[in-house]
């Protein structure tokens, strides 16, 4: 059954939304849809942890596989309070079309544990690793399922699953990517998601004539994607005016020093008392009359309540589904260009695969290569939708899914699933 654009839809509800309105695009038989709409496997398990003050405390984990047509399983590893099942889903579907997107020979997969991470030392975060590795290992492996970084996690993260795992199976680093350097990460993996986020506005700039130099730019979320994003699209000429975290925003008209507040957040942990700068609300820097809006936080903070109160004349979604299906009707009614995630932040799945191939092949690229080859994938990848998207008189997100969902489907076919 199709799903029918409302404001409650869950996040996989928004995910197939846009994959049923690709399906229509490009006449997708009924067969083919069914096998698409629904995930291959889906873990869930109970993750027990004994916390430092000696209670034990019981986690919500989940790994889900959404499809495996076009290579092995791709998806990275989630530490929040709202990782349920649901989200998990939705992401594990969203990685499929991102592989896919930036042709990579990658299915697509999420997992999830349900936990405040901040809450937690670093020793219970790595004993919850390793037993949700544990948990979840007989369905992961080199050629089979690759997990990676994603929301609270980080190299360490990798590390502990990248042990864990081996401890099992045997070393091999290319069991997961996103791992520290030292132990087979790629070089410019760190940055690699905020990069394609850059790569991509630049492309969209050019092809469109919306100018980067001088774009009053705001930036939901300074975790690693956003500060990546803020870093490098302020080396474009754009002037940063507004930037936030868990804890609020900051605004300044003349701009905003990143380099500083990368510093401040550094320091105590968050940029909210940045010098030379007003404070704001997360909700009111979304609404801020600047050019460029890039949310790369949560997703669904775009939906039918502030829609209509967007100024910005661009989006380009670096967090995971930060429109609502909603909102994205109402925005494109309105003339705003949306670039979505499954272009705009797939830079990260792209040099996970470079990291993948490195461990494989047991070499290692220099990082300026890391970041050329990143460079082509994200510029084809946005060439192609783009194209598409003029020749079918598509919005950008239209035309992603519809080439998205035809990649993996000609796989599906030739692979005998239907």
């Amino acid at each position: 059954m199709t799903v029918q654009l409302s404001d409650t839809l869950t996040p996989h509800q928004s995910v197939t939304y846009f994959f049923d309105r690709a399906a229509d695009c490009i006449g997708l038989d009924d067969e083919m849809r069914d096998v698409l709409r629904g995930s291959y496997r889906e873990l869930s398990v109970q993750v027990p942890v004994r916390m430092d003050d000696g209670r034990l405390m019981v986690f919500n984990g989940y790994r889900v596989q959404h499809n495996g047509a076009r290579g092995p399983y791709k998806g990275g590893i989630r530490y929040h309070p709202e990782a349920d099942i649901d989200e998990v889903r939705a992401l594990a579907a969203l990685m499929t079309w991102k592989t896919a997107i930036a042709d990579l020979p990658f299915g697509g997969a999420k997992g999830g544990v349900q936990c405040e991470t901040y809450l937690m030392s670093e020793s219970e975060k790595q004993r919850l690793t390793r037993r949700f590795t544990g948990m979840i290992a007989y369905i992961l492996g080199v050629n089979r399922d690759i997990p990676a970084p994603d929301m609270n996690t980080n190299a360490q993260t990798m590390a502990w699953m990248m042990d864990e795992f081996g401890k099992r199976y045997g070393h091999n680093p290319a069991c997961v990517t996103g791992k520290p350097v030292e132990l087979g990460g790629s070089l410019g993996r760190e940055a690699a998601t905020g990069r394609g986020v850059v790569f991509t506005a630049i492309e969209h700039a050019k092809r469109t004539g919306v100018p980067l130099e001088g774009a009053r730019v705001a930036i939901q979320g300074f975790g690693n994607v956003g500060s990546w994003t803020a870093r490098l699209i302020a080396e474009t000429g754009a002037r940063v005016v507004a930037l936030s975290d868990i804890r609020g925003g900051i605004y300044n008209e003349k701009g905003i020093d990143v380099e500083a507040a990368w510093t401040q957040q550094t320091l105590t942990g968050s940029i909210v008392d940045l010098e030379g700068c007003d404070k704001l609300s997360n909700d009111e820097l979304l609404l801020l009359d600047v050019d460029w809006l890039i949310p790369a936080a949560l997703g669904g903070v775009i939906d039918s309540r502030n829609a209509a109160n967007i100024k910005a004349r661009v989006i380009v979604e670096a967090a995971n589904h930060p429109v609502t299906p909603v909102a994205d009707a109402a925005l494109g009614d309105a003339g705003v260009t949306i670039v979505p995630d499954i272009i705009a932040n797939a830079g990260g799945v792209t040099v996970s695969y470079f990291e993948w191939t490195q461990n494989i092949q047991q070499f290692r690229w220099e990082e300026e290569q890391v970041n050329e080859q990143l460079q082509k994938v994200m510029r084809k990848a946005y060439a192609d939708v783009a194209s598409y998207a003029e020749n079918k008189s598509l919005s950008l997100r239209e035309a992603a899914f519809a080439i998205a969902v035809q990649r993996v489907a000609r796989a599906a076919n030739l692979r005998g699933y239907v």
